[in-house]
């Protein structure tokens, strides 16, 4: 059995079916429902980009519902979900996370408090039956303030090296704990980079950093030079890297960076591709890019609640992750899974029409 958390989430939907795929183990996940019968359908809310309610339901035979919540002691587990946990459970994948980067509290209470419980777990876990593995997924910034590098993964960490926000702080301190904590098990660490739709389909649940990529998409200028490289990766090859490392019984390295790498698109690529789609391109100009800080830190100081504040806040967040021109090696996560990325540039323009047809809505379904 497989102890997963985070798998109502977006990534954490992919890598749960991918599992589920790919080996005949059932995964116990935990989920914040009081019951199996809200754990369903929060389930099936994180699922229907991927399933009708038929598949669905030949899920749910294989995944055993562990109520609980990463901000309680313990993990909000009850003693008969842990006593199972304990003695069936024989590895952990932990992919739950605050993305919250404006939020210290958040990422302070989840990222690092909820981690250190399932830590403790994984720990309680070993100890009582075994535990073939750990796998945490984190995310490349925990490599902190970059410009134009390639960062690689067991040089990422200087604790120096300032951080960008809250988000990438905690992250790196909970791939600090996994190994002072967990260092005589067998464990992963997983870095996506920008994660953003799907080779497969044009769909996403996932609108943040989407929203952000049309909101520069549709301006007349942005703040990038042509060789300006953005680490974009498609969340199905992300989870393939996960599930497949994860179920290998030997894989070759402890840390992996889920990205694009070298090959990462470049601004003057994706130009091309919205071109080439749409009949239009905005104008690269790195020199915009103190003038675009100001205008949505101002923006920013708009009312709560008010749509300039908000897209203010939003930009404000992801400009940094944008214009940094830094990607991150990506051989190792390419070599276990025998192939490389998808372009951003090829599966980028149905998903930002679709995104915006939808008015950054998916269109979810109530349980049947």
């Amino acid at each position: 059995m497989i102890f997963l958390t985070g798998g109502t989430g977006y990534l954490g939907g992919y890598v749960l079916l991918d599992l589920l795929s790919r080996t005949d183990a059932d995964v116990a996940l935990l989920v914040r429902a009081p019951d199996d019968e809200a754990g369903i359908a929060k389930l099936w809310k994180g699922l229907q980009l991927h399933l009708d309610w038929g598949q669905f339901q030949d899920v749910l035979g294989r995944v055993r519902f562990c109520p609980g919540d990463l901000h309680a002691p313990g993990l909000g587990l009850s003693t008969d979900h842990r006593d199972m946990l304990r003695n069936e459970a024989d590895s952990v994948l932990h992919v739950a996370a605050s993305l919250n980067r404006k939020s210290a509290k958040a990422c302070l209470n989840t990222n690092l408090r909820g981690t250190l419980s399932v830590i403790k777990l994984a720990r309680e876990i070993a100890d009582t039956s075994g535990l073939s593995r750990y796998s945490h997924v984190s995310t490349v910034a925990v490599a902190g303030q970059r410009s134009r590098e390639v960062v690689e993964e067991d040089s990422a960490i200087e604790w120096d090296r300032s951080d960008y926000d809250p988000y990438g702080r905690t992250k790196k301190f909970c791939e600090h704990m996994a190994h002072e904590l967990l260092e005589d098990l067998p464990r992963n660490i997983f870095r996506p980079s920008i994660v953003m739709g799907d080779t497969r389909h044009e769909r996403t649940t996932q609108f943040d950093m989407v929203r952000a990529t049309c909101l520069m998409a549709d301006l007349p200028a942005v703040p990038l030079a042509p060789t300006d490289r953005v680490d974009i990766v498609p969340a199905d090859w992300v989870s393939e890297v996960i599930s497949t490392v994860h179920l290998d019984p030997q894989p070759e390295h402890i840390i992996y960076h889920c990205s694009a790498g070298r090959n990462a698109v470049t601004a003057e690529q994706i130009c091309q591709a919205l071109q080439a789609a749409t009949g239009r391109r905005p104008r690269l100009s790195p020199r915009l890019e103190r003038p675009f800080d100001w205008a949505f830190r101002a923006m920013n100081r708009f009312p709560r609640g008010n749509a300039v504040q908000a897209t203010g806040a939003l930009m404000k967040v992801f400009m940094p992750y944008i214009t940094y021109d830094t990607v991150f090696a990506n051989e190792r996560a390419s070599a276990a899974v025998g192939a490389a990325p998808t372009p951003f540039s090829e599966y980028g323009v149905p998903l930002y029409k679709w995104a915006k047809s939808m008015n950054f809505q998916f269109p979810y379904a109530p349980v049947p």
